[in-house]
């Protein structure tokens, strides 16, 4: 049989495959629990999305399903065996400060910029091309194909559980939701909420007083914004000095003004994902260690000092007296993605913690609780979802390394992530690109895009990579 041309196959069908991923995003399909259906259940934009690449599939001849309209599936092929492609539409909220509408998936220097540019539309796009080329050549296959769909994995992955409920579990597969060149293992990660009630703490002589703050949409995303609102007692024109001596030295943009007699003050930071929390500013925590820096009312005081002690600098644990690290998955690492004091409610920071394959979850568990104890921290809301680790003598990286290192002349390097991907609902699954190595990783960012050049790479790999392992 001659050698397949993989790239030649992509070049040919070029313009369908740009036209379709920009359709696709310019769908929002933001999580959107407020206006949900049944026929909806994350809202209509995440629906529309799922829809749109059903209908697209169900025209190109696969086989379609939607699962309770909260993830489907594309099929083809023969065979007792599934390979899953394990793909998702539902994208994290658009932020602030784009150059272009983050949903116009428009075009400039050779790249699509829209929000699920890279994470994970234009690679969902790569892939379901990938398994268009091979079914369009006829080859054959003893194992069937299925790309899952899911819908919100950005969230609390409520798609994937449902459809595992409901539908056959793939022998193997891949996430194309990541690096290149093959990620067998990801960090463990939990979320939880660390909430301080007031407890009538005394401090008569305080100089202001915290009446709400907030910042923060998701666990797993750094805060690029945070407001709070002051009643000052005396000294306002001091405090707004210290605040602008504070942004100053942190390189920080904001403001300080007056409303309906309360002082507001508000914090810019820069947003990047949960996993590595260095790579953003968190304007929460900023704003946090300035107010820990006044002379507060007792309760505020007690909670913003608590914040900046044991989070406010330190993103692995160490103040919490968790941190660890394995050589498989490196540090622990802390993204406190949420956080909100009410001068009525108290206080509350949304942790996205994510740890090594090697840790004991359970004597993490009960550090940090001793710890949160002796501070009047309780923990509310915990869920977890297990580190996730594929032996590198696996058929499936053995098989992926191969196509890689075909396809790029490069070595195809083991890596592990701190991310989390929809390979670890698999047994034998692994996060494949479609991220190169030494592209910036703008994933949950402004500004987010996908080079199209690398959108083309990474279809030809998905193609050769489902004919390799489903044949």
């Amino acid at each position: 049989m001659t050698t397949i041309q993989w790239m030649k196959e992509v070049e040919k069908r070029e313009a369908d495959l740009i036209k379709d991923a920009q359709e696709l995003l310019k769908i929002k399909s933001v999580l959107d629990e407020e206006n949900v259906t049944p026929e909806a259940p994350l809202g209509e934009g995440v629906k529309e999305a799922l829809e749109f690449l059903l209908q697209l599939g169900e025209k190109d001849g696969f086989t379609a399903k939607n699962v309770g309209n909260l993830a489907g599936h594309l099929e083809f092929g023969q065979g007792d065996e599934i390979v899953g492609i394990l793909c998702h539409v539902d994208v994290v909220p658009e932020g602030d400060g784009w150059t272009s509408d983050p949903f116009s998936a428009e075009i400039r220097d050779g790249k699509i910029f829209a929000r699920g540019a890279i994470d994970d539309k234009g690679p969902t796009m790569a892939a379901y091309y990938a398994m268009k080329i091979v079914k369009e050549l006829g080859l054959p296959l003893n194992k069937r194909v299925r790309m899952i769909i899911g819908t919100d994995e950005e969230s609390n992955w409520r798609c994937v559980d449902h459809y595992f409920k409901h539908e056959e579990m793939p022998a193997m597969g891949f996430a194309p939701d990541a690096d290149f060149p093959i990620i067998y293992a990801e960090k463990g990660i939990a979320d939880y909420d660390l909430v301080y009630k007031p407890a009538g703490t005394e401090n008569t002589d305080f100089d202001a007083e915290v009446i709400e703050f907030s910042s923060g949409r998701r666990y797993n995303m750094v805060p690029d914004f945070a407001q709070a609102s002051l009643v000052v007692k005396e000294r306002q024109t001091d405090l707004v000095q210290r605040f602008e001596d504070y942004k100053k030295q942190n390189e920080l943009q904001g403001k300080a003004h007056v409303e309906n007699g309360k002082l507001i003050l508000e914090l810019e930071g820069v947003s990047a994902h949960g996993m590595e929390p260095n790579n953003g500013k968190n304007a929460g925590l900023h704003m946090a260690n300035f107010l820990s820096q006044l002379n507060l009312d007792g309760n505020s005081g007690k909670f913003f000092q608590f914040v900046s002690k044991y989070l406010g600098k330190d993103s692995r644990g160490k103040e919490l007296g968790i941190a660890f690290s394995d050589e498989i998955t490196g540090d622990l690492t802390i993204n406190v993605g949420k956080l909100s004091f009410s001068s009525e409610n108290g206080g509350r920071a949304g942790l996205n913690m994510r740890y090594p394959v090697t840790t004991k979850l359970e004597k993490t568990k009960e550090i940090l609780n001793g710890v949160l104890e002796a501070e009047g921290i309780t923990v509310d809301n915990f869920s977890n979802s297990n580190p996730h680790h594929v032996d590198e003598n696996d058929f499936l990286i053995k098989t992926l390394k191969k196509v890689y290192e075909e396809q790029t002349g490069e070595k195809a390097e083991l890596i592990s992530i701190g991310g989390g991907t929809y390979a670890r609902s698999l047994k034998s699954g692994v996060a494949f690109g479609p991220l190169f190595p030494g592209r910036p990783d703008i994933a949950h960012q402004k500004d987010e895009y996908m080079i199209i050049e690398d959108l083309l790479r990474a279809t030809a790999i998905y193609a050769q990579a489902i004919y390799e392992l489903a044949r």
